[in-house]
């Protein structure tokens, strides 16, 4: 059978000079690197003069040729002579606030001056007061935030947060495997990918995009509603479909071919499909998709003088040029108003992508799961888990 032909922004970042295939070795000691810098920090006096340091997902920045610099940091550092130790330490927003929760209870340095989770869980780490307000007089390209994203519900005046980047989910699979797409939520359980499908450990995720393939909108579900979503993933997993419910961590299994369809965040599928010579690809399922997005945040325990520096460093991410120039490596949604035309300037093609700068049309099929009380989140998550065998 044919080959289904790439999309326009997929083609335009294969045909690109750097060979990414080289960088996720690479990103992936630097990642190291940073990540020995920040352990052991927790209850020490903080970062040392003049440095960032940045807690953030993987493959979520801009990296060189070498895979050993990331470009925009290089340049906020000239510019500012602030360094930043970015560490590639989240893999799933639960796992991490487990690791942090402790020191910030304590109020001692978590080794980190920045962390980069998700609304829900921003949400919890404003709700229980483990942030810090913005001065922003020292964030003033915060203007530039897309009107969409500046008054969320769980920070309305943006006081302590502001968003890195937006996150679609959807599905995602080996073209190889499934050389005619996948389409919907149906098309995951095909003979071909039994055993070989994982799915988000990101709840809102993964129900989202099932409660969507059963007709349901995931901003206006019942507890009802949800645990059926929860028992079709739970049978899912028992009659032996679903290999793995997992963070960040799923994009090896696709790597390796242990895994051959998804429930998945789009940058990373076009990231891939950029390291595999088109090998994966990616799609909003005609039911709806969700969306979401991650967040700067400056925990309760950085110091004034960290926290100026941090400020410093998201301010330069506010700044379009920067923004298009993260997005095109990303290709998530980027929040900068003014990033599209800067973009032009970079890649003409991925102006024009809807996974980046998504249209009215786009965004009308992705859906932000409900707002949840403390007591509905501990419940419903509890559920999961256990679906999930957690």
């Amino acid at each position: 059978m044919a080959k289904k032909p790439l999309s326009p922004e997929a083609r335009s970042i294969i045909n690109s000079q750097i060979s990414r295939r080289a960088l996720l070795a690479g990103a992936g000691a630097v990642a190291g690197a940073g990540a020995l810098a920040a352990c052991g920090s927790g209850g020490s006096s903080g970062a040392a003069k003049d440095t960032v340091r940045w807690a953030n997902w993987t493959l979520y920045i801009d990296v060189d040729e070498s895979g050993k610099k990331y470009p925009t940091l290089e340049a906020f550092t000239k510019q500012t002579g602030i360094k930043v130790k970015y560490s590639e330490d989240i893999n799933d927003n639960d796992e991490f606030f487990g690791k942090v929760q402790g020191q910030l209870k304590l109020k001692k340095d978590i080794g980190y001056d920045i962390v980069t989770p998700t609304d829900w869980m921003a949400s919890r780490f404003i709700r229980l007061g483990y942030t810090q307000k913005f001065d922003k007089a020292n964030i003033p390209n915060a203007k530039n935030i897309l009107p969409t994203l500046a008054h969320p519900s769980f920070d309305t005046n943006r006081d302590s947060s502001l968003t890195w980047q937006g996150i679609m989910a959807g599905l995602g699979w080996n073209t190889k495997v499934n050389p005619k797409g996948l389409k919907t939520v149906d098309d995951l359980w095909q003979p071909q990918n039994k055993g070989k499908i994982v799915v988000l450990s990101e709840m809102r995720d993964t129900i989202g995009v099932i409660l969507l393939s059963q007709g349901i909108k995931p901003e206006t579900c019942t507890e009802d509603q949800f645990m059926n979503a929860v028992d079709f993933l739970q049978k899912k997993i028992a009659d032996g479909w679903i290999r793995g419910v997992k963070g960040n961590e799923y994009k090896e299994d696709l790597i390796s071919g242990d895994a051959t369809a998804v429930i998945a965040w789009s940058g990373d599928l076009f990231q891939l499909s950029t390291e595999n010579e088109g090998k994966f690809d990616f799609a909003i399922p005609e039911s709806g998709g969700t969306i979401s997005g991650d967040n700067f945040l400056i925990p309760s325990t950085v110091t004034a003088e960290s926290k100026v520096n941090a400020e410093k460093l998201i301010n330069y991410y506010y700044e379009p040029a920067v923004a298009a120039e993260v997005a095109a490596y990303v290709n998530y949604v980027t929040p900068v108003q003014g990033a599209q035309a800067e973009m032009e300037k970079i890649d003409p093609t991925l102006a024009k992508s809807e996974y980046i700068f998504p249209t009215q049309a786009t965004m009308s099929r992705l859906h932000v799961f409900k707002a949840l009380s403390p007591a509905e989140e501990t419940k419903w998550t509890e559920a999961f888990q256990a679906a999930a065998g957690n």
